[in-house]
Protein backbone atom coordinates (compact mmCIF):
# COMPACT_ATOMS: atom_id res chain seq x y z
CA UNK A 1 0.00 0.00 0.00
CA UNK A 2 1.04 3.17 -0.91
CA UNK A 3 -0.36 6.32 -0.30
CA UNK A 4 0.61 10.12 -1.72
CA UNK A 5 -0.83 13.66 -1.32
CA UNK A 6 0.44 16.36 -3.90
CA UNK A 7 0.26 20.18 -3.01
CA UNK A 8 0.77 22.27 -5.59
CA UNK A 9 -1.61 25.44 -5.04
CA UNK A 10 1.75 27.87 -4.61
CA UNK A 11 -0.57 31.16 -4.12
CA UNK A 12 -0.91 30.08 -0.39
CA UNK A 13 2.59 30.42 -0.12
CA UNK A 14 2.63 33.48 2.19
CA UNK A 15 3.68 34.68 5.18
CA UNK A 16 0.32 34.73 6.78
CA UNK A 17 -0.28 30.96 6.07
CA UNK A 18 2.64 29.79 7.70
CA UNK A 19 1.69 31.64 10.60
CA UNK A 20 -1.72 30.04 10.45
CA UNK A 21 0.07 26.62 10.36
CA UNK A 22 2.79 27.32 13.34
CA UNK A 23 0.80 26.59 16.35
CA UNK A 24 -0.66 23.28 14.41
CA UNK A 25 2.62 21.70 14.55
CA UNK A 26 4.47 20.21 17.63
CA UNK A 27 7.18 22.81 19.07
CA UNK A 28 10.63 20.84 17.20
CA UNK A 29 8.95 21.07 13.55
CA UNK A 30 7.87 24.79 14.42
CA UNK A 31 11.45 25.60 15.69
CA UNK A 32 12.76 23.56 12.17
CA UNK A 33 10.57 25.66 9.96
CA UNK A 34 11.18 28.91 11.28
CA UNK A 35 14.70 28.55 10.99
CA UNK A 36 14.43 29.04 6.89
CA UNK A 37 15.27 32.39 5.71
CA UNK A 38 12.37 32.50 3.14
CA UNK A 39 8.50 32.30 3.52
CA UNK A 40 9.05 29.15 0.82
CA UNK A 41 10.82 26.82 3.36
CA UNK A 42 8.99 27.84 6.74
CA UNK A 43 5.40 27.13 4.32
CA UNK A 44 7.26 23.77 2.93
CA UNK A 45 8.13 22.43 6.30
CA UNK A 46 5.43 23.20 8.06
CA UNK A 47 2.67 22.14 5.00
CA UNK A 48 5.00 18.78 4.51
CA UNK A 49 4.17 17.76 7.79
CA UNK A 50 0.77 18.43 8.33
CA UNK A 51 0.21 16.63 4.85
CA UNK A 52 2.58 14.16 6.72
CA UNK A 53 -0.27 14.18 9.47
CA UNK A 54 -3.31 13.40 8.13
CA UNK A 55 -1.75 10.58 5.81
CA UNK A 56 -0.78 9.03 9.05
CA UNK A 57 -3.60 9.34 10.65
CA UNK A 58 -6.16 8.16 7.83
CA UNK A 59 -4.00 5.21 6.85
CA UNK A 60 -2.45 4.22 10.21
CA UNK A 61 -4.54 5.70 12.82
CA UNK A 62 -1.53 7.51 13.82
CA UNK A 63 -2.71 10.66 15.89
CA UNK A 64 0.69 11.44 17.04
CA UNK A 65 4.44 10.36 15.89
CA UNK A 66 7.52 11.65 16.67
CA UNK A 67 10.62 11.51 13.63
CA UNK A 68 14.61 10.75 14.02
CA UNK A 69 16.88 10.58 11.34
CA UNK A 70 19.16 8.25 9.83
CA UNK A 71 22.89 8.64 9.48
CA UNK A 72 22.19 9.83 5.97
CA UNK A 73 19.19 12.41 7.23
CA UNK A 74 16.67 9.64 5.95
CA UNK A 75 13.15 10.48 9.13
CA UNK A 76 12.07 7.77 10.04
CA UNK A 77 9.28 7.12 12.95
CA UNK A 78 10.73 6.20 16.26
CA UNK A 79 7.90 4.03 17.60
CA UNK A 80 6.78 2.54 13.91
CA UNK A 81 9.22 1.13 12.03
CA UNK A 82 7.38 -0.61 10.27
CA UNK A 83 5.34 2.44 8.90
CA UNK A 84 7.15 4.38 5.92
CA UNK A 85 7.13 7.68 4.58
CA UNK A 86 9.15 10.08 2.33
CA UNK A 87 8.51 13.68 1.75
CA UNK A 88 9.79 15.92 -1.28
CA UNK A 89 9.33 20.11 -2.07
CA UNK A 90 10.04 21.86 -5.42
CA UNK A 91 8.84 26.02 -5.76
CA UNK A 92 5.49 24.37 -8.23
CA UNK A 93 5.24 21.30 -5.40
CA UNK A 94 5.11 19.42 -1.82
CA UNK A 95 4.85 16.09 -1.85
CA UNK A 96 4.47 13.17 0.21
CA UNK A 97 4.37 9.35 0.45
CA UNK A 98 3.28 6.73 3.24
CA UNK A 99 3.90 2.91 3.06
CA UNK A 100 3.95 -0.37 4.96
CA UNK A 101 7.16 -0.90 2.62
CA UNK A 102 10.05 1.33 2.11
CA UNK A 103 9.25 4.47 0.12
CA UNK A 104 10.93 7.72 -1.90
CA UNK A 105 9.17 10.12 -3.82
CA UNK A 106 10.57 13.31 -5.26
CA UNK A 107 9.08 16.43 -7.04
CA UNK A 108 11.34 18.34 -9.10
CA UNK A 109 10.51 21.69 -11.27
CA UNK A 110 11.09 21.76 -14.96
CA UNK A 111 14.49 23.46 -15.30
CA UNK A 112 17.33 24.02 -17.86
CA UNK A 113 20.39 21.76 -17.65
CA UNK A 114 23.59 21.64 -18.82
CA UNK A 115 25.94 18.95 -21.09
CA UNK A 116 27.72 18.46 -17.57
CA UNK A 117 24.62 18.05 -15.28
CA UNK A 118 23.82 15.56 -18.15
CA UNK A 119 26.62 13.62 -17.75
CA UNK A 120 27.36 13.57 -14.36
CA UNK A 121 23.57 12.39 -13.72
CA UNK A 122 22.21 10.30 -16.35
CA UNK A 123 24.06 7.33 -18.59
CA UNK A 124 24.47 7.32 -22.06
CA UNK A 125 20.82 5.83 -22.94
CA UNK A 126 19.06 7.87 -20.51
CA UNK A 127 21.05 11.05 -22.44
CA UNK A 128 20.10 10.25 -25.84
CA UNK A 129 16.08 9.89 -24.51
CA UNK A 130 16.39 13.54 -23.30
CA UNK A 131 18.27 15.08 -25.62
CA UNK A 132 15.85 13.60 -28.57
CA UNK A 133 12.27 14.15 -26.45
CA UNK A 134 10.28 16.75 -27.63
CA UNK A 135 10.56 17.75 -24.03
CA UNK A 136 13.88 17.64 -22.58
CA UNK A 137 13.13 19.46 -19.46
CA UNK A 138 10.54 17.18 -18.66
CA UNK A 139 12.16 14.10 -19.69
CA UNK A 140 15.20 15.16 -17.31
CA UNK A 141 12.83 15.84 -14.50
CA UNK A 142 11.22 12.28 -14.83
CA UNK A 143 14.37 10.78 -14.87
CA UNK A 144 15.83 12.66 -11.95
CA UNK A 145 12.92 12.29 -9.86
CA UNK A 146 13.11 8.22 -10.34
CA UNK A 147 16.71 8.65 -8.78
CA UNK A 148 16.04 10.65 -6.39
CA UNK A 149 12.86 8.59 -5.56
CA UNK A 150 15.04 5.45 -5.78
CA UNK A 151 17.89 7.31 -3.08
CA UNK A 152 15.20 8.21 -1.11
CA UNK A 153 13.44 5.29 -0.67
CA UNK A 154 17.25 3.19 -0.26
CA UNK A 155 18.19 5.64 2.37
CA UNK A 156 21.69 5.80 0.80
CA UNK A 157 22.00 9.83 -0.01
CA UNK A 158 22.54 11.07 -3.44
CA UNK A 159 25.63 7.85 -3.89
CA UNK A 160 27.58 7.56 -6.88
CA UNK A 161 25.56 5.23 -8.58
CA UNK A 162 23.63 7.85 -10.32
CA UNK A 163 24.33 6.35 -13.78
CA UNK A 164 22.72 2.55 -13.12
CA UNK A 165 20.37 3.10 -9.76
CA UNK A 166 17.54 3.05 -12.26
CA UNK A 167 18.30 -0.39 -13.32
CA UNK A 168 18.38 -2.43 -9.63
CA UNK A 169 14.91 -4.17 -10.43
CA UNK A 170 13.32 -1.17 -7.74
CA UNK A 171 10.01 0.03 -9.44
CA UNK A 172 8.83 3.63 -10.19
CA UNK A 173 6.04 5.75 -11.30
CA UNK A 174 6.17 9.33 -12.92
CA UNK A 175 3.71 11.65 -12.66
CA UNK A 176 4.30 15.00 -14.79
CA UNK A 177 2.32 18.07 -14.78
CA UNK A 178 2.25 20.11 -17.57
CA UNK A 179 0.04 22.95 -16.27
CA UNK A 180 2.27 23.58 -13.27
CA UNK A 181 5.40 22.36 -14.41
CA UNK A 182 6.85 19.78 -12.30
CA UNK A 183 7.60 15.71 -12.44
CA UNK A 184 6.75 13.70 -9.54
CA UNK A 185 7.94 10.36 -9.02
CA UNK A 186 7.24 7.44 -6.47
CA UNK A 187 10.03 4.70 -5.79
CA UNK A 188 9.03 1.35 -3.99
Amino acid sequence: MIRVSVFDDMSLCTDAEVERMLPLVPEPRRSTALGFKHTFGRFACLKSYLMLTELLQEEFGLDEFSMETTEHGKPFLTAHPDIHFSISHCQKAIAVAVSDSPVGIDVESFRHFSDGLLDKTMNPDEKAAILSSEAPQEKFASLWTCKEAVFKMQGTGITDNLHHILSGGVTTGTKINHEKGYALSVAW
